[in-house]
């Protein structure tokens, strides 16, 4: 497994700017994203996320929630890239997926994320490998070919609100359950897209 250390990125993330300057981080970031031209790796894109100086009217017009499904809102895409502010009302969840090929960190904004990891065991298929909870302004990652789900627990009694970084874009993710020693299914991200 190759998931991102927490001991590395589950530290806070930086607010060394004024509250001033935050208004417009996603704005800001989505320049520099345009402005790259290279595919970059997993610690250059938590980077990012870590030391984005992110205020609340900066989420704003991304906010909204769906009965059924966790809802997702796109900030930013381009080749290289994919930002999305994700909203997740308590007991919804991802089912175990991995990125297909894309890295991903996931800044929490607002309520506490709930990740559980698995890893593919040769005899058994794949197998629950840890849990952890993320809170307030964590960054958490997944690495390539890291197997997980994420989500907002039953009992949390809060909403939750991330924000996520792709690279590149996610186009599809592969689908498992416990037991399996490959893919169950695939959902092509082009096509569904859990967005209000």
């Amino acid at each position: 497994m190759a998931t991102t250390d927490p001991q590395t990125y589950s530290t806070p993330a930086a607010r060394s700017q004024p509250a001033a300057v935050a208004a417009g981080a996603l704005r800001t970031l989505a320049e520099q994203f345009a402005a790259t031209a290279h595919q970059p790796d997993l610690r250059a894109i938590t980077l990012w996320l870590q030391q984005l100086p992110l205020a609340a009217a900066d989420l704003r017009p991304y906010i909204g929630f769906k009965p059924g499904t966790y809802a997702r809102h796109r900030v930013f895409r381009n080749e290289q890239f994919e930002l999305l502010v994700l909203c997740w009302r308590p007991g919804q969840r991802t089912p175990i997926h991995d990125h297909n090929g894309s890295y991903g960190v996931i800044r929490v904004c607002s309520g506490v994320l709930w990740e559980t990891m698995f890893t593919m065991d040769e005899r058994r298929g794949l197998v629950y490998h840890s849990a952890r909870e993320w809170t307030n302004d964590c960054i958490t990652g997944a690495d390539i070919p890291d197997i997980h789900q994420i989500g907002n627990s039953d009992v949390s009694g809060q909403d939750l609100i991330t924000l996520h970084l792709y690279a590149p874009p996610l186009g599809s993710l592969n689908i498992y359950k416990p037991g399996s020693t490959e893919s169950i299914s695939t959902i092509n991200l082009n096509s569904w897209n859990p967005t209000i």
